[in-house]
Formats: C-alpha cells, structure tokens, sequence
C-alpha cells in the first residue's frame, strides 16, 4: 500500500514565485523546489506546487482530475469572477473545450498553414534585410517583436490600426494568471481601452474575409460551433498568439547569440531551424507557469491533493528538470527536445504551436542565410510577468556573411 503525505507532511516554502527576484531570474528557485520534492506547498499562498518534468506532465494530461475551467491562474473560477469571458480553449474543460478546439485545430494546422509558408519566408527576409542595415541593434523589439507583429495579424485579418495594443493586452492577460500585486495594477488603466479593442476586432464585419478569424466565423456558419463562441474562438488567437510566439523567438535569438557553435551548426543545416526554436523554448519556457484545480482529492508524487485545491505547475522547472533532461541548463541542437513542455501538454497544449514553430523557422533561416556571427552586444533587459519569461531589450551584434 502506497501512503501519502498530508499538507502537514510536505516539504513547504514561502518563496513568492511572483517576486520581481524571481521573475527575475527563477532558474534558483525552480532547482530548490525540485530538490525539496515531487510536492511542495507554496505557504505563502497556500497552494500545492510542482517543478520536476514526471508530475508536471502527468498534470498536464490528466484534465479530468486537474482541471483548467477554475481557471489557469491563481484566482478560482469557482468562488471568483473573472476579469473577462473565460477562454473557450484555455479555461474550459470536455465538453465544452471540444468544438471550438477542433474548429481551431483544423485552421491552425500544419497542412492550412503551407500556403503561408513562401509568404512568410519572403517577409522574414524583408525584415532581416531592414534591419541588418545597422551592425548593432536590439533583436527583442526590431526581430522578435517586430516579426509576429508583421504577419500574425495580417494572418488573422484585424485591421492594421491598433496593433499596438496587442502586447500590452497579452502583457496584462498573463500577468493576470498571477496574484494581484503592482504587475497587474501597472496595467489595470489601460484595460478598458484594451479591452474594448481586441472585442472590437472579434466581429464578424471587422475582420478581413480570407483569414484565420474569418474561417472561424464561417465554422460558426456551419454549425460546427456557435455564433456566441465565434468572437471568443478569435479573441484566443488575439490573446495568446502573440506574446508567447514573441518571447520564444526571443530566447531563440538569445541561445544562438550566446552559443556560437550552436549558430554555426545552424547554418550549416538550415534544415534545424524548427529543433532550434523548441530547443529554445525547452531552455528559456517562455510560459513559465500554469495553474490546475483539482477536481477531487487526488494522489500525486506520493501526495494527496484535497478537491479544490490549486495546483502551479512550473514548465520552466519541469523543462530544466535533470531526472529527464541530460545537461538540461544548455543549449543543444543534437538534443530531441520533442517533449519539453513548453507549449503544455494533453488536450490544452498550446493549438497555435505550428504557427509559432512557421513564425520561427521563418526568421531563424533568414538570419542564417545571411549572418555569420551573432553575439550579445551590450547590458540585456528582462520584462517582468506574472507568467512569462520575457525580454525587455537584447541587444546583439551582427557579422554578416
């Protein structure tokens, strides 16, 4: 007979996982909680957590017994209203995750993605061209940012005006997963104004008649969901299709600029660029943190879990964690990192992976196509979030070929 432990048993920590030194930088307290145990709870907010890879993943894939319509932040669902209309895809759980993930799924996919493809490898290289006009420049906001932000919208069909309100509405939805300290209420004055603008640019008549958010409405039209969750279905690519993809591309360009044989490895076979980008996205983890709910009590990494207890799954932990990873603090593109779960796993893994991985092996090939060396060229920044590993400035210098 297996026991399990009780709260009162567990390894506990007061660490804030929220604080601005561990957003920081969260590699050390990561390590700490996998080194306390499978378990830990987090006192401070009188929550379970987990870091290490085995009970992140089965977590992850277990949707009946932990649960993502409580909510996939701190607040639940279940005792607190949230902010806006819950996802459809993100905060919802079978049956109602169903429809509107296989509508998504089907526009989203590898084989409706390829006549992007030319488009989208043309535009990574305009860009590139533009921008290596200047030896020195900052790959945060001039590639990283800058690329998404070219195509991703044009993708979906929104309007050209007001796309600059795409990363701080992102900004303040991840930091909304978080407790409510001063990151979420820096962004509380502009969330109106946000707000109203991304559901303006839901409906129907606003968006382009070829795009991503036009083919969801046409699904609406089928019948294969309804007309009330065909705003919502585009608000989720609005709101998670962007800031994720910007700060993968982002720990992308800082792995090569900071491990050259990886850079000339890359440009000796191209054909790595989409190993490169989940390689990146294993070591950095962009989405840093989820929150579960379990829906019973439930045993886990020889715990028991009470029903209705929130769980925070760490993937950046989970992606670092040495008991799956071999040397898992380095960048290494002979590595398989196919499992990392850096876009979660299970039946809520993140449904616009293959647009990201298209976004990056864009830009990655067309860097390497045309720069020899590429390397950190001053003091880099972190932008700090709630849930995201994300960066402010990385300012890096170019040797062209």
């Amino acid at each position: 007979m297996t026991s399990t432990l009780s709260t009162q048993q567990l390894p506990a920590t007061d660490v804030d996982p929220f604080s601005h030194e561990v957003l920081e930088d969260p590699l050390p307290m990561q390590a700490a909680l996998r080194d306390a145990g499978p378990v830990v709870h987090l006192s401070r907010y009188g929550i379970y957590a987990m870091a290490r890879y085995e009970e992140v993943h089965a977590a992850l894939t277990d949707w009946q017994s932990f649960q993502s319509a409580a909510g996939v932040g701190l607040s639940n669902f279940r005792y607190e209203q949230p902010w806006r209309p819950p996802s459809l895809l993100l905060e919802a759980d079978p049956p109602h995750h169903d429809a509107p993930r296989a509508v998504l799924s089907k526009i989203l996919g590898p084989r409706a993605l390829r006549k992007l493809r030319e488009e989208w490898f043309a535009d990574a290289g305009e860009l590139v061209d533009q921008v290596l006009a200047e030896h020195e420049f900052d790959a945060a906001t001039q590639l990283a940012e800058a690329f998404p932000l070219r195509v991703f919208p044009d993708a979906v069909g929104i309007p050209r005006q007001g796309r600059e309100n795409l990363l701080p509405y992102g900004d303040f939805l991840f930091n909304s997963f978080g407790p409510v300290n001063d990151l979420v209420q820096q962004g509380r004055p502009q969330l109106p104004e946000l707000s109203a603008w991304v559901d303006e640019q839901c409906g129907r008549t606003v968006l382009d008649t070829t795009g991503f958010g036009a083919q969801i409405w046409a699904a609406a039209d089928r019948g294969d969901i309804t007309h009330e969750q065909a705003p919502l279905v585009v608000r989720s690519l609005l709101s998670a299709g962007v800031d994720t993809t910007v700060h993968g591309l982002a720990a992308a360009l800082c792995a090569v600029a900071t491990h050259p044989e990886q850079w000339q490895r890359l440009r000796r076979e191209p054909g790595l660029a989409r190993v490169a980008f989940d390689e990146a996205v294993r070591w950095q983890s962009p989405v840093q943190t989820f929150f579960r709910t379990a829906t019973t009590d439930v045993d886990i990494g020889g715990t028991r879990i009470p029903e209705g207890e929130k769980i925070l799954m760490f993937l950046g932990g989970a992606n670092r964690d040495p008991r799956k990873w071999d040397t898992p603090d380095v960048f290494d593109l002979s590595r398989d990192p196919s499992g990392h779960v850096g876009f979660g796993m299970g039946i809520h893994q993140c449904v616009g992976q293959h647009v990201a991985r298209l976004e990056a092996e864009a830009l990655l090939t067309a860097l390497a196509q045309r720069v020899e060396h590429i390397e950190i060229a001053g003091p880099t920044r972190r932008h700090h979030n709630n849930t995201l590993r994300a960066w402010e400035s990385l300012p890096v210098r170019v040797h062209p070929a």
